[in-house]
């Protein structure tokens, strides 16, 4: 697969497990990826492949979130397809669904190295010091959210938008809704590359700032 963004979002019904989709979105790749999804999604009626321009991280997520508002689904749940996460720790998410508005993932040892943590940190801090809120993993790719809540806020954010999960964390807790944070499994990336670092963060959440 080439390096590009690949998202995992399921829109989730709370009335059946029959209602919900499975997402994957192919944030513009140049291979067959689509062509292998789109073979496969013909045997199973609720896995939904789809495909746009490349836009990067943030623009597919965006992507990925107004396409779930516009099905209208109950929840969203998001990850990346990287590898990091275990997608069998999102039962328990789902059973803690009631309780809160928005459940997100907590890294709470980082298979990622030294220098992905410090990054995070660093997030956390900057957070602190623009917004004055306190979270425990302002970016992590694994949450799960009600639909109603993410349409509350994006529209805050521009479509291109690259760190679109970190305001949204911003958000949930500036604003005080119902927001948990539960540790997950993260392990080593088993591809592409990482799209964020210190310098766009600060912009981005200098630019947020002004919207919050």
């Amino acid at each position: 697969m080439n390096n590009v963004s690949m998202i995992g979002i399921l829109l989730l019904k709370n009335i059946t497990w029959g209602y919900s989709r499975l997402v994957i979105i192919d944030d513009g790749s140049k291979d067959k990826t689509y062509t292998v999804m789109q073979e496969y999604a013909s045997t199973r009626l609720l896995f939904q492949p789809l495909t746009k321009p490349n836009g990067g991280h943030g623009h597919t997520v965006l992507y990925g979130y107004r396409y779930a508002i516009e099905k209208g689904a109950d929840y969203i749940f998001q990850t990346d397809s990287d590898g990091q996460t275990n997608p069998g720790e999102f039962t328990q998410f789902w059973k803690e669904k009631e309780k809160y508005d928005a459940i997100i993932g907590n890294r709470v040892v980082r298979g990622d190295g030294k220098d992905r943590k410090f990054v995070e940190n660093t997030v956390c801090f900057l957070l602190r010091i623009i917004f004055g809120v306190k979270v425990k993993d302002a970016n992590a790719p694994f949450r799960l959210m009600k639909t109603s809540l993410v349409d509350k806020y994006i529209d805050k954010l521009p479509g291109d938008f690259n760190i679109p999960n970190i305001m949204f964390t911003t958000y949930f807790v500036y604003h005080h809704e119902k927001v948990e944070f539960l540790p997950i499994t993260f392990k080593p990336r088993q591809g592409g590359t990482n799209s964020i670092n210190i310098k766009k963060i600060v912009r981005a959440c200098v630019h947020s700032k002004k919207v919050v």
